[in-house]
């Protein structure tokens, strides 16, 4: 066991992963920032269309999640991950070109076609680049190049519109995502044949698309996403009605800055302990974070809330990605990692919809109570679904299917 804690998850090729990964989530992130003012204010849209934009390619995201598994199983994973990242790139650049709403509208949909199918297929990969003995940390390492994207694609996009042309900003992101793609040329991608029970159908099965045993992980994280909705869609505006606006850039700096202090800690806690020593406490901070979010008056309180958010959500979200991976065999993972983050995904959608209702019926106040009460039923659905025995027995029937194959 000593040595298997040894194992390194700075190699290389994780290295590789993680920059390509951090750059693709700055481009996304950016354009999520950047695309409804480009809108509001070069093609004369309004609000409605905006958001229309956003919504269009989460859509297509949504839809095409659960195909993605089956096309890696078909494919492999080299030949999606270089074909997706090839059409991510190809259709970052073509926003250098897009002059009329009908085709940017008709661009997010590609867009978000390619950006479901690539961030599938990397986390699969990824997911055999780490060591078994390392699951719970090397992917909260990976992970949280999503979460310093969250901070650095919205502060490049603000910053950088103050000195150039939204012209210049699209050729930006365009030619960081082309060299992104350069690198993934020297990725070692390890492929791992289907099971008999899975070799040519003629028709396609409830397997070809979703891994049942990620669905219970599937529904947590759907219902974790829907609370956490309440703060990506939301934090902005009403940090606004409580006079704390300009300082919401740095509740997502506070947010990052949090979650990577704690991150070497609850990975090695994954790892040794087990995933509820990092979840249920996880919970608990997301929720104080929450309630106390619910009621700001003040920086200092903004900023705490942050802070609480950052340790409770940034750890979630790994733990339960790791525990998706974990519980089904190793050529299955491209199939977890797309149940997963169809549920995942759905729960963003639905959070933003439902919560913007709640919102404009009782206000923030009592939207924010209410994602912190969702929290707590979600712990405890975790705890019902997900039990101690269970997730304690991933990482051992993984080894042990190892052996297994090469005995």
């Amino acid at each position: 066991m000593g040595e298997k804690r040894q194992e390194k998850i700075w190699t290389g090729q994780f290295w590789i992963a993680v920059i390509n990964n951090f750059f693709l989530f700055v481009v996304h992130y950016a354009l999520l920032t950047s695309l409804p003012l480009y809108i509001l204010y070069e093609l004369n849209g309004n609000e409605g269309q905006a958001g229309l934009a956003m919504a269009i390619f989460m859509l297509s995201a949504i839809i095409v999640r659960p195909f993605a598994g089956k096309i890696i199983e078909v494919f492999g994973k080299r030949k999606t991950l270089l074909i997706s990242e090839l059409f991510f790139c190809l259709s970052s650049v073509l926003y250098i070109f897009i002059d009329s709403l009908p085709l940017l509208l008709a661009l997010r949909l590609f867009h978000g076609i390619w950006f479901s199918i690539l961030t599938t297929v990397l986390i699969a990969i990824v997911n055999d680049i780490i060591p078994e003995s390392r699951k719970g940390a090397g992917i909260g390492y990976f992970m949280m190049s999503n979460n310093l994207a969250i901070v650095f694609g919205p502060l490049i996009v603000l910053t950088g519109l103050q000195w150039f042309p939204y012209k210049v900003l699209f050729t930006s992101l365009a030619t960081v995502v082309f060299m992104s793609f350069l690198f993934i040329f020297s990725l070692k991608v390890s492929e791992y044949p289907s099971s008999l029970s899975t070799v040519k159908r003629n028709r396609l099965t409830w397997e070809d698309f979703i891994e049942s045993k990620a669905i219970p992980i599937a529904i947590v994280g759907a219902l974790t996403a829907f609370s956490y909705a309440g703060v990506l869609s939301f934090i902005s505006v009403f940090a606004e009605t409580r006079d704390v606006f300009e300082y919401v850039s740095l509740f997502f700096l506070v947010f990052a800055i949090a979650m990577m202090i704690v991150r070497p800690f609850t990975g090695q806690l994954y790892d040794t302990k087990g995933p509820n020593s990092v979840i249920y406490p996880s919970f608990f901070f997301f929720t104080v974070g929450l309630f106390m979010l619910s009621n700001i008056h003040t920086v200092p309180t903004l900023l705490v809330a942050g802070a609480l958010i950052g340790i409770g959500y940034g750890s979630i979200f790994p733990c339960l990605q790791a525990l998706a991976i974990q519980s089904t065999h190793k050529h299955r993972s491209g199939h977890a990692t797309s149940t997963f983050f169809t549920l995942f995904d759905g729960g963003l959608a639905i959070g933003a919809i439902l919560l913007g209702v709640v919102s404009a019926q009782w206000g923030y106040t009592i939207m924010y109570i209410f994602c912190g009460v969702i929290v707590i039923l979600t712990a405890l659905i975790y705890w019902r679904l997900v039990s101690v025995k269970k997730s304690d027995t991933y990482n051992k029937t993984e080894e042990h299917l190892s052996l297994k194959q090469s005995s």
